[in-house]
């Protein structure tokens, strides 16, 4: 069976009252931008949903490239028919033959749009239902909780008849709630907090630190496949800021202070970051922080590590366990590379020992003996490397890097 339309649910955002059309406006370019591939479909947003004819393109791959735009709840591929008694009982056995594998239960809810159809909601249920049951015997009506459920949608110009909703990743359109960087690391945490807060209506630009030479060329291509991997879920752009970090990770660890080398580390990225997020008009950082995690994820430290910034520290994972981000991680597409074995600045000299419940003063005080500490954060910063990245990074590197990465 062939169907000739998507109907595009929104999420939470329908909700905003007076900023609903801006948050329409920002959906039907994101949707805009994932068809592009596909010239003879047409969106429109009518109703507060969109539909995207497909004229003649199969919905199958055009779904796959709407599943990850931020504030499409969910997916109905529909088959569009005369607004009229007759086709729509055939539509809807059409579609009711497409969908049934077995003896099964089902349903039949109509939305009447278009009020000035000559029958009521309640009657159509009734008169397409039962056009159904009579040609399927085999099927069973019930109403509460069905196997199937035959929908239509009746406008004036069309009925659109499904059964299929396909949950796809919901909330916020991206780029609507703000602007905010993420510490984006080679390992699995920090690209899904990346994904929560892309979810949640937040532009992102990423930024790394990289400690050349002890960190290898291999780690940052990682890095750059992990940043082009979450462009795909930012509209197909992303920016990645990538900063050296050798000198203060060097500095640090010349200071025999090996249980705060970790909270002097991370302290040290708050305080670049915060100065790349004010130079690129971000308001808050995102990190990849779960709580207990690690030594630097306890409660203690994280509040230590982030009294160097003004700005909101967002943490997305800070209440999952570490399963649930693999699972996350797994779904989203960037597992496969994050567990690749090539070591960031995070995992390089990591004490045997770390402190768990850090001294703020005594923290800087330490800090107050690196001799050029500001110098070097400042230089840093002004040494930071920006680099613009689509998807097609990640198809890129992923195939020219397969022997030394698998």
């Amino acid at each position: 069976m062939t169907y000739d339309v998507l109907i595009l649910r929104f999420g939470e955002f329908t909700l905003k009252g007076k900023n609903r059309s801006r948050f329409e406006k920002r959906m039907m370019e994101h949707v805009s931008q994932a068809i592009k591939a596909f010239p003879e479909l047409e969106a429109r947003c009518v109703f507060g949903r969109i539909y995207v004819a497909l004229n003649g393109q199969a919905h199958g791959e055009v779904v796959d490239r709407l599943r990850d735009v931020f504030g499409i709840f969910s997916i109905s591929p529909a088959l569009s028919t005369q607004p009229e008694l007759e086709a729509i009982r055939e539509a809807g056995a059409a579609v009711i033959a497409a969908q049934r594998t077995k003896e099964q239960t089902f349903k039949t809810s109509v939305r009447r749009v278009w009020k000035a159809f000559p029958h009521t909601s309640q009657e159509m249920n009734h008169l397409v239902g039962g056009y159904v049951l009579r040609l399927n015997p085999q099927l069973k009506v019930d109403v509460h909780s069905p196997d199937l459920e035959l929908r239509v949608e009746i406008q004036q110009d069309a009925a659109l008849v499904y059964c299929e909703t396909i949950r796809t990743a919901g909330g916020f359109p991206y780029g609507t709630n703000g602007k905010a960087m993420l510490l984006l690391s080679g390992g699995i945490d920090s690209p899904v907090a990346g994904w929560h807060a892309m979810r949640r209506g937040l532009e992102l630009e990423a930024v790394h630190f990289y400690s050349y030479p002890y960190t290898s060329e291999q780690a940052r291509d990682k890095v750059i496949a992990l940043a082009s991997r979450l462009s795909g879920f930012a509209g197909g752009r992303l920016r990645l800021h990538l900063v050296p970090f050798t000198e203060l990770q060097t500095s640090f660890a010349q200071m025999k202070q090996d249980p705060l080398i970790i909270t002097m580390m991370r302290r040290a990225m708050l305080r670049i970051a915060d100065q790349l997020a004010r130079q690129h008009g971000a308001l808050a950082i995102v990190t990849g922080d779960s709580l207990g995690q690690v030594a630097s994820q306890t409660l203690g430290s994280m509040h230590v590590i982030g009294q160097v910034t003004s700005l909101p520290l967002l943490r997305p994972l800070v209440m999952m366990d570490k399963q649930e981000i693999i699972d996350r991680a797994q779904a989203i597409g960037t597992y496969d590379v994050s567990i690749l074995p090539y070591e960031d600045c995070c995992t390089l000299f990591v004490p045997r020992s770390p402190s768990t419940k850090p001294n703020l003063r005594v923290v800087e005080k330490v800090e107050s003996f690196v001799d050029g500490y500001e110098r070097m954060v400042e230089e840093a910063v002004a040494a930071t490397e920006t680099m613009e990245l689509t998807p097609d990074h990640a198809v890129r590197l992923a195939s020219a890097s397969e022997e030394a990465w698998f």
